[in-house]
């Protein structure tokens, strides 16, 4: 996650993996789902960096519990850039096959992070 390189990407992650983002419909899909996912993030906070606190691995599923920290320099979700340093909590479920995630559903805190940039009142 913290390189967003795409070759690994292309060797750990499934082209028929699903991404389930909050927020969107459909669910994002394969390596490139993956990356633009990766993307959008550092579109609004360039150094993010995602730190792993604790993992619960059950049969093919992963349960994993990280912290997201970075800048807001880029607008993020109509937020404008404003300098300020973000930590997020999230917590995000895997399925995993032959050895590639296969899907992902994402559950950061998404009111923590606009509160943090001043998207909503804290």
């Amino acid at each position: 996650m913290n390189t967003a390189d795409e070759n690994l990407a292309e060797e750990l992650i499934s082209v028929n993996a699903k991404f389930h983002v909050p927020g969107r419909p459909e669910p994002m899909q394969g390596p490139a789902g993956y990356l633009a996912i990766i993307g959008m993030m550092r579109s609004g906070f360039p150094d993010i960096q995602w730190t792993l606190e604790e993992t619960i691995v059950e049969g093919d599923k992963v349960a994993a519990r990280f912290v997201m920290r970075g800048t807001h320099r880029g607008s993020f979700f109509g937020v404008p850039p404003t300098g300020k340093s973000i930590a997020v909590q999230a917590m995000n479920f895997y399925r995993l096959s032959n050895g590639q995630f296969i899907e992902e559903h994402g559950m950061p805190d998404m009111m923590g992070l606009m509160q943090q940039i001043g998207g909503l009142p804290a």
